[in-house]
């Protein structure tokens, strides 16, 4: 099984535990300011692209959906919203993530149709071929093995399934590129730092950004775990894409 750069890049270098276990104490540390810190260091436009990803899903009309690193929970939700399945199931790593994410499913009256879990997406706790449709968002990047996780995807998708990732990616525009390499780099870790209290958390966030294989290198990797139809679709001039997958 192939491995990747981003596989090997971590949040806490000095540490001796395994990549998947340092994402999961780095969320447990930011899990009280994760939603608010993706709000403000995207200005709020991180809704409109989830919606966006959502959408691709509404002709499949699926009913049974698994949202993979579903942190606290926002795809989870906002999949009920504009799909109205019959049952969405939301997996993490971060148990911190997952208490916030329930405190807000219950809020909102949606425990029946939610249920939010801990989980390894690299070891998905569901038999062959379960769910409709599966959701990513802004999460593969953080898997210890890429194509591990993307297999198990794939193996608890129904065939004709549909796999729905959202992530980040670089954007190629001469002078685009420049500020948003300027604001990955030196913005968003020191505003991170004031806010979360975990300035490490956003610098593994950029170069983990910068070492993932996005785009056409992406696609090729989805192909080659075995789904097909597969594409990519940018947004936000290429902050950000949507990549689609059938089983």
């Amino acid at each position: 099984m192939a491995t990747y750069n981003h596989d090997k890049v971590v949040p806490y270098q000095e540490s001796e535990l395994t990549k998947k276990q340092q994402v999961a104490e780095m969320f447990d540390r930011i899990a009280f300011r994760y939603d608010f810190m993706n709000r403000f260091l995207s200005a709020g436009i991180d809704k409109g692209w989830r919606r966006k990803a959502l959408k691709m899903l509404a002709k499949e009309k699926p009913k049974i959906m698994l949202d993979v690193a579903t942190g606290t929970g926002d795809v989870a939700i906002m999949a009920y919203e504009l799909l109205k399945p019959e049952k969405i199931t939301g997996i993490d790593i971060s148990d911190k993530m997952l208490e916030i994410g329930r405190e807000k499913v219950l809020k909102l009256g949606l425990d029946k149709q939610i249920e939010l879990q801990s989980g390894d997406s690299e070891a998905i706790n569901f038999s062959d071929n379960t769910f409709d449709a599966v959701t990513v968002a802004f999460g593969v990047r953080n898997f210890e093995r890429l194509e591990q996780g993307l297999k198990e995807i794939n193996r608890v998708l129904k065939p004709g399934g549909k796999l729905i990732i959202l992530e980040f990616s670089k954007p190629k525009i001469t002078g685009i590129a420049q500020l948003y390499n300027l604001y990955m780099e030196m913005v968003a870790p020191r505003v991170a730092s004031v806010v979360s209290k975990n300035k490490k958390a956003y610098q593994y966030l950029t170069e983990s950004v910068q070492q993932f294989p996005e785009g056409k290198d992406f696609v090729g990797i989805l192909n080659n775990v075995g789904f097909r139809n597969t594409s990519c679709k940018k947004l936000s001039l290429g902050i950000c894409s949507i990549y689609c997958g059938i089983k």
